[in-house]
């Protein structure tokens, strides 16, 4: 069937904006949403600081009815409500508890993990023998479904409600198994998106994995260096975005806002083999990825104007533009432009992707390149690839017509997915 499929609403909460409007501002103006974290520093983590979402008990309830607050402790599912329900908003869609079932609307929203602070809490009340009384509330907090399921409830979405799940290309999958379901003619629109819990039962593991900087706990903003050659791991971040993709035939028809055009893209795995392994990519799977999605989106590699990349501000930095570099045949003044958001909001893990892709849109939508910070000193080894000045370090106002997002996860998994101005 081949239906062409757009983009119509968007919704985030991150590290440095909740809502479009803030998350635009903070974007353009390369606000960083990274702070100092008292818990971490109590549990002696080596990084104290992180990105967390400021959501205040007034704005939780416009989402969440008092009653449902009540033992409420999964800060994934509130993110992912609040990013999906304004996205859905966004795109002129219905939001009410008196809906009728939507047959033609769903949700493929994506989680790494769901509620384990709240699993935690109720653990902790309970010995073995008493576990029956972990409490009513647990099951749909904690269930890895918990968020397509409360999104699924709260907007009437009667077409597929699912979540996947695959590290940090979680967000990238989620809109490209959406697209599919509306372009072969499964459903008129789906919601697509991704979140992550924050806390310590979420980031410790990466401590203890030494893969966080611990370099700039008295600097939180400057601790986010993607690209940077003084940078020193990764910032630990959670939030969620959310994108509503329907079919351009029920846009038009509707008389929908229009953002971006969704062209296609790829999704695949280097099986741990080569140079990947569970926490790193193998380059030709990463490499042969960017290819299919350029070919699956009917393009040229020479047509991508900017690349919203992976970068989490580790060593393998240089390797993933070395990557980008294979596989689009371009480098020096001819590679496009590079942006790393991470250096903002820092590395939110199963949201990441979903996060850089709303403002991926919002940079085709309004033709800007937001700024990398901490990015004034370059890796020398990125320097040898692309010339410095395709990355921005102020904004740029600038009419771009295709956007590649690529996302690469532990386990060696890979997703692109390529953008198009629409017009």
């Amino acid at each position: 069937m081949n239906k062409r499929v757009v983009v119509t609403g968007l919704g985030v909460a991150a590290p440095n904006g909740v809502g479009i409007p803030a998350f635009t501002d903070a974007i353009k103006a390369g606000t960083s949403g990274i702070r100092y974290d008292p818990e971490l520093a109590s549990l002696q983590f080596s990084c104290q600081i992180a990105g967390k979402p400021e959501v205040s008990e007034i704005l939780q309830l416009q989402y969440l009815d008092a009653l449902e607050l009540r033992n409420f402790n999964s800060s994934g599912i509130l993110y992912g409500l609040i990013a999906g329900i304004d996205a859905w908003k966004d795109a002129q869609l219905p939001v009410g508890a008196d809906l009728e079932p939507d047959w033609d609307s769903g949700t493929i929203f994506g989680a790494g993990s769901s509620g384990l602070d709240k699993l935690r809490e109720a653990i902790y009340k309970v010995d073995d023998l008493q576990v029956r009384r972990l409490g009513s509330t647990v099951v749909p907090q904690t269930m890895a479904s918990g968020i397509s399921a409360w999104l699924g409830g709260k907007l009437a979405l009667a077409n597929q409600v699912t979540t996947n799940s695959s590290a940090c290309a979680t967000g990238a999958e989620s809109v490209l198994m959406a697209y599919e379901r509306i372009r072969n003619g499964h459903a008129k629109r789906m919601l697509a998106g991704s979140t992550s819990d924050a806390g310590p039962y979420i980031w410790g593991g990466f401590d203890a994995l030494r893969v966080c900087t611990f370099k700039h706990n008295d600097h939180p903003a400057a601790g986010s260096r993607p690209m940077s050659a003084s940078a020193s791991g990764f910032v630990p971040g959670s939030g969620a975005g959310a994108l509503v993709l329907e079919s351009l035939d029920s846009a038009l028809e509707r008389g929908a806002p229009i953002y971006a055009e969704v062209l296609g893209g790829h999704v695949n795995s280097g099986a741990q083999r080569g140079d990947g392994s569970m926490t790193a990519p193998n380059s030709i799977a990463v490499q042969r990825c960017i290819r299919e999605a350029i070919k699956a989106a009917g393009v040229e590699p020479q047509e991508i104007d900017a690349i919203n990349g992976h970068l989490t501000a580790t060593g393998k930095d240089a390797l993933e533009i070395g990557n980008w570099s294979t596989a689009l045949g371009r480098r020096g003044k001819d590679f496009p432009y590079m942006n790393a958001l991470k250096c903002m909001i820092g590395h939110c893990l199963s949201a990441s992707g979903s996060i850089e892709l709303v403002a991926a849109v919002l940079q085709l939508y309004e033709g800007f390149l937001f700024p990398n910070i901490n990015c004034e000193d370059l890796h020398p080894d990125i320097a040898a690839i692309i010339d410095p000045e395709k990355i921005p370090q102020q904004l740029v106002y600038k009419e771009l017509n295709l956007i590649a997002k690529a996302s690469f996860g532990f386990g060696d998994v890979n997703a692109c997915v390529i953008l198009k101005k629409y017009k």
